[in-house]
């Protein structure tokens, strides 16, 4: 059996809030320890371009600034490991997390910060342009500015589908929704507002068959239409999926509050989480924006919430 270690805060998770929130726990003499994950800086590391984040009037790549960001956090003194979380007891003031399922972490306070996941199709030509950045995205705000006045294809029925099409259509040329039922999942209102846009147009009982492109980018959707049992192409330079996001939270769904998609409660404008201790930052409880700024904005909330909490036992 290895030996336990003892830390005052752990970080579980990178990413802008993780960075973040070490930023801000080392400044304070916290001596952070971060594990980053199984995919180390998080989303962003598979965006090509971010040109929304503020301080980058050149715009940045997303893996440069996940760098950028990890320097810093090690410049003033946190600990920045390889390795992911497999198992946690966070009850009691002592938390005991499993890292690897060897290494044993007894530690004063947790941020956690382990993000979420979005879900695609899982379509081969997806993954590929997906990787290649050329033209596959899950989310509309962070790069529907890349396809100004151009045709783009969304796949989702839900609320957030309905959002980003809206949002890409003061954007693009031509939205193309495709919902694979015959109705849609999201709220009337929602609907309404698609329906009523005028360069949206919903494609019902529609799935999405293949990704086509030049192997470096997108140039086309291949859709069945299911009603008919006929396959048509559609061109398109974008193809945005909006079918969900999935938190990764599974292993602390013994012990913290969570809702039925696995988004972590925290307590008004607080990290605090159920457990006393215990604060959420970034995706893993932000259901609603999703943004490297709002993130980084809840690593440093998370941090200065566990300082507070160290300083008051």
């Amino acid at each position: 059996m290895s030996d336990i270690e003892r830390v005052k805060c752990l970080i579980i998770g990178s990413g802008p809030a993780g960075y973040t929130a070490a930023i801000y726990a080392a400044r304070a003499n916290m001596d952070p320890v971060m594990y980053q994950g199984m995919q180390p800086g998080g989303q962003l590391t598979t965006t090509n371009e971010v040109e929304n984040f503020p301080g980058y009037p050149d715009g940045i790549t997303g893996p440069e600034m996940m760098m950028q960001l990890q320097a810093q956090a090690q410049r003033f003194g946190t600990d920045v490991r390889d390795g992911w979380v497999t198992k946690a007891e966070l009850k009691g003031d002592v938390k005991k997390v499993w890292v690897n399922e060897t290494t044993e972490i007894h530690a004063d306070t947790v941020i956690i910060s382990t993000g979420a996941t979005a879900k695609y199709l899982g379509l081969p030509s997806e993954q590929h342009y997906l990787a290649q950045g050329g033209g596959v995205s899950a989310c509309a705000v962070c790069d529907g500015f890349f396809y100004r006045n151009q045709e783009v294809v969304i796949v989702g029925a839900g609320d957030s589908a309905c959002e980003e099409a809206h949002y890409l259509s003061k954007l693009c040329k031509k939205v193309t929704m495709l919902v694979r039922s015959e109705k849609f999942r999201a709220s009337r209102i929602m609907e309404e507002r698609v329906l009523n846009t005028e360069n949206i147009e919903v494609l019902l009982n529609t799935e999405t068959v293949e990704v086509l492109g030049d192997g470096n980018v997108v140039t086309g959707i291949r859709v069945l239409d299911k009603s008919k049992g006929e396959e048509r192409d559609i061109e398109a330079t974008g193809f945005f999926v909006a079918i969900g996001h999935k938190p990764n939270t599974d292993i602390f769904k013994e012990e913290l509050e969570m809702d039925e998609t696995g988004y972590l409660f925290t307590k008004g404008k607080t990290s605090k989480t159920n457990i006393e201790g215990v604060f959420a930052c970034g995706d893993v409880q932000d259901k609603d924006y999703r943004q490297a700024i709002t993130a980084a904005g809840s690593g440093c909330i998370a941090a200065l919430d566990a300082e507070r909490y160290l300083a008051s036992k």
